[in-house]
């Protein structure tokens, strides 16, 4: 912890988290990248834009992290802050008379300017009139401050002040603050804490006495070919996943509530999680399109919400981990994504441990060039809606988006999360333009749909079954 004067008052100010310098030295060594998220909820129904606007103000004043800002001392080494208030002024813009699609495009070109990074409010709050009578508010915030959870909380608690203002429903339950969960996080960094250790121990395992993992990408082998070809090692298991062009889009596909309910009701008959189901896909699919590698890696996301105070003090707490499994053709579908499950439950166990630091170890350990990874594609499950959430709203239809910022560290990026209106699935690719075109996108997505549903009609076909049936 550090004190700064800024502005004439003295604040406690501490070091950013594992979670924060992901986003940090993205930002630092890739001057290029963007960290903005841009979110827009939408109501099916008139709104009172006055009541609306007290809604947002009393939820910036109980969301602690809508008030966080960052501060750089004289080396240069980041810290982070919560201010007492903020009296900013909310931003209007009525799109009614637009055509959808081009206020969606205005809205994406709002999340791609960046942010000023010291002493600045890290979010921008736009009640919007939406086409076609939808009403809401739209959210840009940046990547350090808040996550899809967080962005999910915020939404609820303007959402569940309305509605208590303007109908009588019960107030929002209180929220938990930001810098206890901070000091928790900051606790389990300093050297020698025992869970740390063990972390470390566990991450430096899976790195030195397991053979070396083997990239496979979502277009195919010719990557990995070409650099082997380049290098001038045949053998080489690794790739370049980082680029100079970042410009990134994203494609989004719907898949219709009847066949999420079978996916969803499969995970249920079979007790095993929503995110191990998809990874047996996307795994399969990479098997698929890189001659039946029986290897594979896929980088998961941890959301690390796991207690009451994780999950309600806001911030910004993903990790990403390597996941790696080496499945027979002889295994059924069941089996393994059990051996999915089991490989996510030791993540879990050791998900505390810094992302960053565990790439570098891994990194320096194979010899790596830089910016070569075994993974191609990362996922994301966002199981929650602001409807699953919470039993203190109206059955209101509404509607969510997020805007791409334009531009993309990882080659793809998928975040599976289901739809307010009917709890169908929706498969959200953001993906890098020099690596991918929208067709291929498509592609993927049609054989990671056929993955999926060969393996839930039959849970007992073999791997190899459906390797040769797609």
């Amino acid at each position: 912890m550090k004190e700064f004067n800024i502005n004439g008052t003295v604040m406690q100010c501490y070091p950013l988290t594992a979670a924060q310098r992901l986003h940090f030295y993205t930002l630092k060594y890739a001057p290029h990248q963007v960290t903005n998220i841009g979110t827009g909820l939408y109501i099916k129904n008139d709104v009172d834009f006055g009541v609306l606007k007290q809604s947002i103000m009393e939820a910036v004043a109980k969301f602690d992290t809508m008030r966080l800002r960052f501060v750089e001392d004289e080396d240069g080494t980041v810290y982070q802050y919560v201010v007492p208030f903020d009296e900013r002024e909310l931003g209007f813009f009525d799109f009614s008379n637009w055509r959808e699609e081009d206020a969606h495009r205005e809205m994406e070109q709002w999340t791609q300017k960046p942010f000023e990074r010291f002493n600045a409010a890290m979010n921008r709050v736009v009640m919007i009139k939406y086409p076609n009578g939808y009403n809401g508010v739209y959210l840009k915030v940046d990547h350090m401050t808040m996550d899809s959870s967080s962005l999910i909380e915020f939404n609820k608690l303007v959402l569940e002040l309305y509605c208590a203002k303007m109908y009588n429903y019960p107030q929002p339950k209180p929220l938990q603050p930001y810098i206890k969960a901070l000091l928790h996080d900051l606790e389990y960094e300093k050297r020698g804490n025992a869970a740390r250790k063990a972390d470390e121990a566990f991450w430096k395992e899976q790195i030195e006495d397991k053979s070396e993992p083997m990239y496979t990408d979502f277009t195919g082998p010719g990557r990995l070919l070409t650099q082997r070809r380049e290098s001038g090692n045949p053998k080489l298991r690794s790739a370049m996943v980082i680029s100079r062009d970042p410009s990134a889009s994203i494609s989004v596909y719907h898949l219709e509530s009847e066949p999420s309910a079978r996916l969803m009701k499969f995970c249920e008959e079979n007790r095993v999680p929503m995110a191990s189901l998809l990874l047996m896909g996307l795994r399969t699919v990479l098997s698929k399109f890189n001659n039946d590698e029986k290897d594979v890696s896929v980088k998961t996301c941890v959301a690390r919400r796991g207690t009451l105070l994780e999950k309600h003090s806001g911030g910004t707490r993903i990790h990403f981990f390597p996941l790696r499994t080496i499945l027979e053709p002889e295994q059924t579908f069941l089996d393994g994504i059990h051996t999915i499950q089991t490989e996510q439950n030791k993540i879990f166990r050791h998900a505390n441990y810094d992302p960053i630091e565990l790439t570098m170890k891994r990194s320096k350990y194979r010899k790596f060039t830089p910016g070569a990874s075994y993974e191609s594609i990362s996922l994301t499950y966002q199981p929650l809606t602001i409807n699953s959430k919470t039993a203190n709203l109206p059955d209101i239809d509404y509607k969510t988006f997020w805007y791409s910022n334009g531009v993309a560290g990882q080659p793809l990026y998928l975040t599976v999360m289901h739809r307010p209106e009917d709890n169908g699935l929706n498969f959200n690719f953001e993906y890098r333009k020099d690596c991918v075109t929208k067709q291929e996108m498509e592609f993927f997505y049609y054989y990671l749909c056929r993955v999926l549903f060969s393996g839930i009609e039959d849970k007992d076909r073999t791997i190899g079954e459906i390797l040769e049936m797609i």
